[in-house]
């Protein structure tokens, strides 16, 4: 099959995602095409059934701000005519599942008929989309799409709660590549951050309010009365600042270290012990995932999809927003010595039932029955 592929190319949840699955199509034979304004970041490695097309986006003095996703759209009539796509997807609903309808729509007058699919990662339904401003096309977009999916079954949920989607959502969970996600022999990494034998505790993310990092620092200043540990904050964003100020405040500035953004960060997930998410809204927690693919279990909040992936006293412990308190004390259940092996045993096997492999064929099923099911409507037109 010929894919289009249509993503943020950054570091967020939704380009990781279509990057890796455009990835391992491309394993399965199928030719991959992705369609964005720059390379993805984890688009890093050569393979012949890969290709990168980059959206131009010509700066006029006319516009604030450039028109993307026209020149998105443009480029997705134009790759999929010299390319003979037989399906776009596209991640995350703003602004692509837009541009595919327009792209979709150009193609049809020209006689080129090609379905489109829509996954809904998150923030473009529980944030982005739902800003008054974009709501009409959002949901429009989204009930134009041949084919859409969700990376859990809150966020479909929510999806139906707040827009007016009248079409069926399959829930098609993330994934996880246990070949580079798995427990390293890091040991000497693991004493130079904890020369003394103390916990090691980690959190990775995009340092936004959602994620409640303060949360995270709070929980870990707790811990540390009880139990000798340490805490890595893994990633960078808007709240770093006020995060640095807080463990200044709060916690021993040797105890607690920010290393920003890492790619290799199994590496530092292997040497951990417990990981914290502490978020307010999280649609399915790939980092968490990462994290139990690494052996690590987790203290998780109920927020969104969490409850979906972690399991309640098994991989770790569920608990309310903001409930400091209480996930100090679960964390100290999982780090006693005597619990601590059988958790991390049960987070990896939590994680191998996400596993890519798994996960593929529920893509290419849909793939499958998403272009059979447009031809027929097609023909039947």
């Amino acid at each position: 099959m010929n894919i289009g592929v249509v993503c943020y190319p950054t570091y967020g949840g939704s380009g990781v995602v279509a990057t890796e699955l455009g990835k391992a199509m491309a394993l399965e034979g199928h030719k991959v095409h992705f369609i964005t304004y720059s390379q993805p970041t984890r688009l890093d490695f050569f393979n012949e059934n890969l290709f990168y097309h980059e959206v131009d986006i010509k700066p006029y003095p006319l516009f604030q701000y450039p028109p993307y996703e026209i020149a998105l759209s443009s480029k997705m009539v134009d790759v999929a005519k010299k390319e003979n796509l037989d399906l776009f997807h596209v991640h995350y609903a703003v602004p692509h599942a837009s541009a595919a309808y327009m792209a979709r729509e150009i193609l049809k007058v020209e006689g080129v008929h090609i379905p489109f699919i829509t996954t809904l990662h998150g923030t473009d339904i529980t944030i982005v989309g739902k800003d008054a401003s974009l709501e009409p096309v959002v949901t429009f977009s989204i009930n134009q799409s041949d084919g859409i999916t969700a990376v859990s079954s809150d966020l479909k949920k929510d999806t139906y709660d707040h827009f007016k989607v009248t079409k069926e959502i399959k829930v098609i969970p993330n994934f996880i590549d246990l070949d580079r996600f798995k427990k390293q022999k890091k040991d000497h990494f693991k004493k130079a951050i904890c020369p003394n034998d103390e916990k090691l505790i980690v959190h990775t993310s995009n340092f936004r309010k959602v994620k409640r990092v303060d949360d995270v620092v709070k929980v870990f200043n707790e811990i540390r009365k009880t139990t000798p540990a340490k805490l890595l904050l893994v990633g960078d964003g808007p709240e770093r600042s006020a995060i640095e100020k807080l463990a200044e405040q709060t916690c021993s500035i040797d105890d607690v270290r920010f290393l920003g953004k890492l790619e290799a960060v199994e590496e530092v997930l292997s040497v951990s012990d417990l990981f914290l998410m502490t978020s307010e809204k999280e649609s399915f927690g790939l980092a968490a995932l990462e994290a139990m693919a690494c052996e690590v279990p987790l203290i998780s909040t109920n927020a969104g999809g969490l409850p979906e992936l972690n399991q309640d006293g098994i991989t770790g412990f569920i608990c309310d927003v903001g409930d400091v308190e209480t996930m100090s004390k679960k964390a100290l259940i999982i780090l006693d010595d005597n619990n601590l092996p059988q958790f991390k045993k049960a987070a990896l096997k939590r994680a191998q039932e996400f596993e890519l492999s798994n996960i593929l064929p529920m893509y290419e099923d849909f793939y499958n029955k998403v272009v059979e099911d447009y031809k027929d409507k097609v023909s039947v037109k």
